[in-house]
C-alpha cells in the first residue's frame, strides 16, 4: 500500500477486546460517527480470544462480567469459563454490526498527532489511517511478560506462555513444570495434573486462596431471568454492591481485612493438612496486596501430590533439567510460563507519539499518568480505556470499562457543541488529578501491605493500575465528561469529517 492516501476516518478504535467493542458499540448505537476498529489477530475478544488454557475462567460473575446494555440470560456458570466470555463477544460484535468497522490482521506500528491538520497518523501492517480522535483499547493483560531465566532458549522441550497455550503439544504423560502461583497458574495446575506424569510448580511467592464457590444456573433460575422484567438488573446491582464491599478490605479496616485473611487461611487450613506444607503456602504479606485467588481445586491438588510445590523461583534451565533457587532440580519434558504481563509499561506506549512528538513511554517514564484515567496530556484527542488508575481488585472492569466509554463520548459531544476539532486537558488539571489518586492509594493495601505487585510501578513505588477507591465513586467523578481543566480549539486546516 505504499504510495497511497490514508485511509481517513473521524475516530479509530485500537483493540477489539471489552473495551474496543464496547466503545464501537456506544458510537454505533448513538453515533453518525464514521469509526474503524483496528485489531492484529484475526478475531474479537482480546484476552478471551488468547487465554484458551486448560481451566481459563474469570473470577468475576457472569451477570456482572457483562455489558449493561447486553445482558445474557443464560449465562450457565456463576463464574463464565473464558470459551463463554469469548462466545459472548464475538455474538456482540456480529450482532451490533461491528463486522463491517473491523479491521483485522492489522497490528498499529505507530501512531502519531500531526499537529499541522490536528489529525492522528496511525502506520500500520495494513497501510495509513488518518483520524481525528483516537481511542486505545488494548488492554492491560495482551502483552505476556517472558521472565529472563538462564537456559530458557535452550530448553529441551516446549515452552510456551499461558496466554498462548500450545494446544498441539500433548500433556499426557508428560513431566510439566509451571511457573508462578497467580490466578492462570492456580487454575492451570490442577487441570493438568489430571493427565500429565507429574506437574511442579514453581512458586517464587505464595498466593491467598479464597472458595470459588462455583455453581450451575438452573434452567429455571434463567427463565426467570430471561422471562421478568428488570430480573437481570435486579440480580446485576446485588452481585455489584456485594462486589463492593471488598473495597473495605483493601483500605486497610481492621476488622474487615481480619475478617478476609480470616478466610483465606481457613480454607487453607480446611484443604492442607500437612503442616509443613501450610507454612510455605501461607504467604508473608497482607492479603489483598496482591490478586486474591479463587480456586476450591488448587490446594486438594497439592496435598494429594498431584502437583509438587516448589517453593522458589525457576532459577535456570539446562536441556531437561530445571534448577530451582533452593537448589532442587527436577527433570520436565514441557515448560508452562505463566508469568503475567506488562502492565505498568504497557509497549503500545512506545508507539504513540503525541505533541512535539514526544512518546507516550516518555511521559510516562515514571508512571502512567492520565486526567480522569483517560486524557494525557500532550496528547490531543486520544482517550485510553483501561489504562491509567481505570482498572480495579474488587469489582468488574466491565464497569469500568462503561464508565470511560461514557466518558468519552461526552467529551465528543462536547467538541461538538463549542464546534471544535481538538480537545486536550492541560497538565495543572491532570497533577490535580494524580496527586488526588496518589492520596487515596498511599493508606491502601497495595502500597502498606507488604508485597511487590504487577498493580504498582517499580519505578515510582505509585499504584498506577488500579482505581483507589469504589468503582461506584468512579462513575461519581468519570462517568460525566467535565470540559473544566480542557482546552478546545478548531484544525488549523478545514478537513472533512
Amino acid at each position: 500500500m505504499i504510495g497511497l492516501q490514508p485511509v481517513e476516518v473521524d475516530t479509530i478504535i485500537v483493540g477489539s477486546g471489552m473495551g474496543g467493542l464496547g466503545m464501537g458499540i456506544r458510537l454505533a448505537r448513538e453515533t453518525e460517527r464514521s469509526f474503524l476498529i483496528l485489531e492484529r489477530a484475526h478475531d474479537v475478544g482480546g484476552t478471551w480470544r488468547d487465554n484458551t488454557y486448560p481451566g481459563v475462567a474469570c473470577d468475576i460473575p457472569s451477570h456482572l462480567y457483562s455489558f449493561s446494555y447486553r445482558t445474557k440470560s443464560d449465562w450457565g456458570q456463576f463464574y463464565a469459563d473464558g470459551a463463554q466470555i469469548h462466545r459472548y463477544l464475538q455474538d456482540a460484535a456480529r450482532q451490533e454490526g461491528l463486522l463491517p468497522h473491523l479491521r483485522f490482521g492489522t497490528d498499529v506500528r505507530q501512531m502519531r498527532w500531526q499537529p499541522d491538520v490536528a489529525r492522528w497518523q496511525l502506520d500500520t501492517t495494513t497501510g495509513s489511517y488518518r483520524c481525528r480522535v483516537l481511542i486505545i483499547a488494548a488492554g492491560r493483560l495482551s502483552e505476556p511478560r517472558i521472565p529472563e531465566i538462564p537456559g530458557l532458549t535452550g530448553f529441551a522441550g516446549p515452552v510456551f506462555h499461558s496466554s498462548a497455550w500450545d494446544h498441539s503439544v500433548e500433556l499426557a504423560g508428560q513431566r510439566v513444570g509451571v511457573v508462578g502461583t497467580g490466578a492462570s497458574a492456580i487454575q492451570i495446575a490442577p487441570n493438568i495434573a489430571r493427565v500429565a506424569e507429574s506437574v511442579v510448580l514453581f512458586q517464587r511467592t505464595a498466593a491467598y486462596v479464597v472458595p470459588r464457590a462455583d455453581r450451575t444456573y438452573s434452567d429455571a433460575e434463567m427463565r426467570l431471568l430471561a422471562q421478568v422484567p428488570g430480573e437481570i438488573e435486579r440480580l446485576r446491582s446485588q452481585l455489584f454492591w456485594e462486589a463492593e464491599a471488598g473495597f473495605a478490605k483493601r483500605v486497610g479496616l481492621p476488622a474487615a481485612v481480619a475478617e478476609f485473611r480470616d478466610v483465606a487461611l481457613g480454607h487453607l487450613a480446611s484443604q492442607v493438612s500437612d503442616p509443613e506444607l501450610r507454612a510455605r503456602l501461607t504467604p508473608s504479606y497482607e492479603i489483598g496486596c496482591k490478586r486474591v485467588v479463587l480456586s476450591d481445586e488448587f490446594y486438594p491438588a497439592l496435598s494429594t501430590g498431584a502437583v509438587a510445590l516448589e517453593p522458589s523461583a525457576l532459577d535456570s534451565l539446562h536441556s531437561h533439567r530445571a534448577t530451582a533457587a533452593s537448589g532442587a532440580e527436577y527433570e520436565l519434558d514441557v515448560l508452562v510460563l505463566a508469568t503475567g504481563f506488562h502492565t505498568t509499561q504497557p509497549p503500545f506506549a512506545t508507539r504513540v507519539f503525541g505533541r512535539e512528538g514526544i512518546a507516550l513511554s516518555d511521559r510516562w517514564s515514571r508512571g502512567m499518568v492520565a486526567h480522569a484515567s483517560t486524557t494525557v496530556a500532550g496528547f490531543p484527542n486520544l482517550f485510553v480505556i483501561d489504562g491509567p488508575n481505570a482498572s480495579l481488585g474488587h469489582n468488574s472492569a466491565v464497569h469500568m470499562i462503561e464508565t470511560q466509554i461514557g466518558f468519552i463520548l461526552g467529551a465528543l459531544d462536547h467538541l461538538e457543541l463549542v464546534n471544535a476539532d481538538v480537545l486536550e486537558v492541560g497538565r495543572e488539571a491532570e497533577d490535580a488529578w494524580m496527586s488526588e489518586i496518589d492520596r487515596r492509594s498511599a493508606s491502601t493495601v497495595w502500597l502498606t501491605g507488604g508485597c511487590s505487585s504487577w498493580y504498582v510501578d517499580d519505578r515510582s513505588d505509585r499504584l498506577t493500575l488500579l482505581w483507589p477507591d469504589f468503582a461506584f465513586a468512579f462513575r461519581d467523578e468519570v462517568g460525566t465528561f467535565d470540559p473544566r481543566g480542557y482546552r478546545v480549539s478548531r484544525a488549523p486546516v478545514a478537513v472533512a469529517h
